[in-house]
């Protein structure tokens, strides 16, 4: 079977994911997929992820977004 991926929901998932690693006020580990991390930083969120720190640096939109995104997505709503 041939799926075609949402590479959109995949960047917003890892950014999701990025929050919940998140330490030092913006800097999230970086253990997730290169090209995942390459099209984050092209799309303004991460500072550029290429070097030796084991963590990449969200910028202001990344870090708000961020939030946003794995509040959607993880979070459970209160049970009426």
């Amino acid at each position: 079977m041939n799926m075609e991926i949402n590479e959109d929901n995949v960047d917003d998932a890892v950014l999701a994911l990025l929050w919940l690693t998140l330490h030092d006020r913006r800097r999230a580990w970086k253990g997730h997929d290169w090209d995942v991390l390459g099209r984050l930083h092209e799309k303004g969120l991460i500072l550029d992820p290429v070097g030796q720190a084991k963590s990449v640096v969200l910028t202001n939109d990344g870090l708000r977004r961020s939030e946003e995104l794995f509040k959607a997505l993880f979070i459970n709503a209160p049970k009426p």
